[in-house]
């Protein structure tokens, strides 16, 4: 139907109204004819508003799939998360506003956590209080806040309680590749050779980081060779290994771009590698702001190199070989792949990639406007990640602050309680002072916490009818839209990459979550690959949220889902091509 049509009919109804009402005089001496006519002007100018916005809608719509029979694109927004979930990410609500008041102290990662344990009681109590340190902390808070809150999961206290539960594995081997020229055999022609550079982007060549993790010993991976690589000594007692094994899976983590390791997917990866008898090579790259792109790249694809060329070493023949990788590590997967087909080395055999991000732009698009009311990747957050890696937001370089476990710990241990007294009095004060109020009240209450517009922003120019007045939230906040040359980089953003580039990539199975802000990056970019008959998959698992394969051991839903990443993963080893 034309929409237009109907907002004209809707006008043409309106006037004639009111036209046929003002022509009869005994109806205008009427009490009820006044706000009648006022109504009948106010539906006809919202109807005039209405039709605008429907027009800029469907100047976009066509563009993405809104068939309810293969869900994409965010149209079900109004569905929950799954009720084993809930509980988990209001926790991780909780936590995060707990650690965001606790921010600025002078406490390590650990240390913030703990203390934020002891001042998390008031936002328990108060959904409202925690909803305002939300929006506060959303919107305002510097990416450096974002890199440590999710790096909480990086400290050897956590990483140890997560061990417990995962898998035990034989090798979980961390290992330094020198940054030194590769030569690798020329794909169209391996009597030849070519040169691959180690990554020099930022800061010149420098080593890469990676973990080896197999579920059982394999030939070769318990080598001198192997430990030279390592700040381990090889064992001098040599246990019975098994035979090499012809897949080798190549992992890329997620963690937008600007946090994270290996050490954080340590789980399921040990899963993974049980589940499907492979040895397994996760690629700690460096991170943004402190390294933009290309350094990320640039190390993914040396050490997807150096794994081709060093498979044995790895227990693998790589006879076949997958690149796996979730949100930012699958945007890694697919242009690693790329890379590879621009300098005429072998391409991957297939591309497993779980909610990857495609499209590193501030275009809108339906799923996206879930970041509006995602606890996991709220808008600004996005836009924060996108600029760093990108660039916009750079930093100097710092070095690692190396601190075993027990150091560490005693530090963390210290600092918590300089503050605990000062914790603890703060949340039973927010309790004692808890009396029921009424909503007005309790908006006042917490007028602090969120800054109000001035009357000049609200009584500003209108941009909706008379006696139309849509909601806004309480505290502004200044998100930077970003924009840059370089997010339209194929490599950057490999939507945008050219059909002839995306042609040679090898099958990419995506993987995708109906609830994910990302999830248009998979549905367009399957789309695009379907397209140009190049062979993909797209699974849309229900309910769950963004970042699940994190998740894989708190609920079923989760478990479900990345099974199906390893039966996608599978089936790039087994040789079953999509159609």
């Amino acid at each position: 139907m034309d929409h237009g049509s109907v907002f004209r009919a809707l006008e043409a109804v309106c006037e004639e109204s009111i036209s046929a009402i003002s022509a009869q005089l005994s109806l205008l001496q009427h009490d009820a004819t006044g706000p009648l006519l006022a109504t009948m002007k106010r539906i006809k100018e919202h109807g005039q508003a209405v039709s605008a916005l429907v027009s800029g809608f469907t100047a976009v719509y066509h563009h993405f799939d809104f068939n309810t029979e293969t869900p994409a694109n965010g149209y079900r927004t109004l569905v929950k998360f799954c009720p084993s979930l809930r509980p988990f990410l209001q926790t991780v609500v909780i936590s995060m506003v707990s650690f965001g008041e606790n921010y600025k102290k002078q406490q390590t990662g650990l240390g913030r956590a703990a203390l934020s344990v002891i001042t998390s009681g008031k936002y328990m109590v108060d959904p409202e209080l925690r909803g305002a340190e939300f929006e506060r902390i959303t919107q305002n808070l510097d990416m450096h806040f974002w890199k440590t809150f999710w790096n909480i999961t990086e400290t050897e206290l956590i990483s140890s309680l997560a061990r417990i539960r995962s898998e035990a594995v034989q090798v979980n081997l961390t290992l330094t590749i020198p940054g030194e020229p590769l030569s690798l055999p020329l794909a169209a022609d391996p009597s030849l050779s070519v040169t691959v550079s180690p990554p020099i982007a930022h800061w010149g060549p420098g080593p890469v980081q990676v973990r080896l993790i197999s579920y059982m010993l394999r030939q070769g991976q318990d080598s001198p060779e192997l430990f030279s690589f390592s700040r381990f000594k090889a064992s001098p007692v040599r246990p019975q290994t098994g035979p090499l094994s012809p897949w080798l899976l190549i992992h890329f983590h997620g963690g937008g771009f600007v946090a994270q390791t290996s050490k954080s997917h340590e789980s399921y990866l040990k899963s993974w590698s049980k589940d499907l008898n492979v040895p397994i090579l996760s690629v700690d790259y460096s991170l943004a702001p402190e390294a933009p792109f290309p350094r990320a790249l640039e190390e993914c694809f040396y050490a997807y190199c150096w794994a081709l060329k060093n498979c044995q070493l790895l227990g693998s023949t790589a006879e076949r070989v997958c690149l796996a990788g979730d949100s930012a590590g699958g945007n890694l997967c697919i242009t690693v792949s790329m890379k590879a087909m621009s300098h005429g080395v072998r391409v991957p055999d297939g591309i497993m990639a779980a909610y990857p991000a495609t499209l590193l732009t501030a275009d809108a698009s339906p799923s996206r406007f879930l970041t509006l009311i995602d606890p996991v990747l709220p808008l600004s957050v996005l836009y924060k990640c996108v600029n760093a890696y990108t660039g916009m937001d750079t930093v100097t370089v710092q070095p690692r602050q190396e601190l075993d476990s027990l150091t560490a710990l005693g530090r963390d241990t210290a600092l918590l309680f300089e503050s605990i007294t000062q914790g603890a009095s703060s949340w039973l004060q927010a309790l004692l002072d808890r009396t029921p109020s009424s909503p007005a009240e309790s908006s006042g209450r917490h007028q602090n916490a969120v800054p109000h517009m001035s009357a000049s922003v609200l009584q500003g120019s209108r941009e909706f009818p008379e006696g139309f007045e849509p909601l806004r939230s309480g505290c502004l906040a200044e998100i930077y839209t970003p924009c840059m040359p370089i997010m339209k980089n194929p490599f950057v953003s490999p939507l945008l990459a050219p059909d002839d580039l995306l042609k040679r990539l090898p099958p990419v199975h995506l993987v995708a979550s109906g609830l994910d802000a990302l999830l248009d990056d998979s549905v367009m970019f399957a789309k695009k690959l379907k397209s140009i008959d190049q062979p993909v998959t797209l699974t849309v698992v229900e309910d769950i949220p963004h970042g699940f394969l994190s998740l894989s051991q708190l609920c079923k839903e989760t478990k479900d889902a990345s099974d199906i990443c390893v039966a996608r993963i599978k089936d790039v080893f087994e040789r079953n091509t999509p159609q």
